[in-house]
């Protein structure tokens, strides 16, 4: 009996000792991965002032260098030259006000969570609003959408998608360098949504795209990356990715695609 007695003692305190082991172990592992993300959370913050404080500078020197000109050599220019100078300002004005927007969608993502907060919506709607603000912008953009027949409703942040939206069709617009309409496929598996931004233009350097998508890249002096592939790239990864997604791009035999996808439930 003492033996019994002995032996079951022994078999609790084990099973304590390993009950306890077994907390403290998974204690530890929620630490680290608190940490983790954290720590992610930081590199992530970094990125993106380095990407916002580098997108910043060229248009706010060329509208700095435009207005001095003009203001120190008015009467001395010519009004073609006039026209120019303000043209620029505008153009440079105009860019910053749309990364202003997308600065903007990125404060609706949750800090604590880095979710959003998601409703049903119908794709259709969502996509046709994001083209009917892009046209406001630019109207001579040509955008062919494709779409299943069914009505495709999925858990989204509306305005945020449609940013999503508007940053991948203007980039497709302009910097693709084609006069070919931008093609909008949306295509449907049996738990995602994907949709397809496709131009038929020069392409992308494809080494270039993880930094991007990370706000990692800091683009050549000479290019004219900044207006609209640095930060609102970054920014468009953010936003899928909170809504439980994925985003990527690749080149085909005639362009540039970019593509994003979504999940059918809530993640």
């Amino acid at each position: 009996f003492d033996f019994f007695v002995g032996e079951s003692i022994l078999s609790a305190v084990i099973m304590l000792a390993v009950a306890v082991f077994t907390s403290t172990l998974n204690s530890r592992i929620r630490d680290q991965e608190k940490l983790r993300t954290e720590n992610e959370k930081e590199r992530m913050r970094g990125n993106l002032l380095r990407a916002i404080s580098h997108d910043l500078r060229t248009p706010l020197t060329s509208i700095y260098g435009s207005s001095s000109t003009l203001i120190s050599k008015y009467d001395a220019l010519p009004k073609e030259q006039q026209l120019k100078l303000l043209g620029e300002i505008q153009e440079d004005s105009e860019w910053l006000i749309r990364m202003v927007e997308n600065l903007l969608s990125v404060t609706r993502i949750q800090d604590d969570t880095g979710t959003v907060k998601k409703e049903d919506e119908v794709v259709e709607e969502v996509v046709s609003e994001a083209i009917i603000r892009l046209k406001r912008r630019l109207p001579d953009i040509e955008i062919h959408v494709s779409a299943p027949e069914d009505v495709l409703i999925i858990p989204m942040d509306p305005l945020l998608i449609e940013q999503v939206l508007m940053n991948l069709m203007e980039n497709a617009f302009i910097h693709s360098e084609s006069d070919r309409p931008i093609d909008l496929r949306i295509t449907e598996n049996p738990d995602t949504v994907t949709f397809h931004i496709i131009d038929y233009g020069k392409g992308i350097d494809e080494q270039t795209i993880p930094l991007i998508l990370k706000g990692e890249y800091t683009a050549p002096r000479t290019s004219d990356t900044h207006r609209g592939m640095g930060i609102g790239l970054s920014i468009c990864n953010t936003i899928v990715q909170a809504h439980g997604g994925k985003i990527a791009a690749h080149n085909h035999a005639d362009g540039a695609e970019f593509l994003f996808t979504l999940p059918k439930g809530d993640t």
